[in-house]
């Protein structure tokens, strides 16, 4: 059974909005835009959530509403909040944190030198044999 979100409840195999909730999630948006930190805008809502819980809640684009969940709050808001999320961010010096990830390559052509020595022991032949393998371009 996959999760789904805070605010939402399943009928019919259907979303639909938990309307105390709503008001809630509304809340929690209205107070982190008006400037109350994560933890306090949730507790402000009557709401007991760590910082990664809310911050999960005002990232959720499910908020805005798709094929299947209705919308609980509008794009203008939820974009809002992200540009805040980003300026809070961005005055902490907490930008840096996310690293865009290395290209790697992964060797595709190899080159294997001649046999020259050989071992009684299988497992020294083995890696003698492997020590032989170099890539190649």
């Amino acid at each position: 059974m996959a999760h789904i979100p805070y605010g939402y409840r399943t009928e019919q195999g259907k979303a639909v909005v938990v309307e105390d909730q709503v008001a809630q999630i509304r809340k929690i948006y209205e107070g982190y835009l008006s400037g109350l930190g994560l933890t306090v805008a949730a507790a402000e809502a009557g709401l007991k959530m760590t910082h990664s819980e809310v911050k999960r809640i005002l990232a959720n684009r499910y908020y805005i509403g798709d094929d299947y969940y209705p919308a609980i709050i509008d794009q203008e808001t939820y974009d809002k909040a992200q540009d805040e999320r980003v300026r809070r961010a961005e005055k902490l010096g907490r930008l840096d944190r996310a690293k865009e990830a290395e290209e790697k390559s992964v060797p595709t052509r190899f080159r294997m030198g001649k046999i020259k020595e050989s071992f009684s022991d299988p497992f020294e032949q083995a890696a003698y044999v492997y020590s032989l393998i170099e890539r190649k371009g």
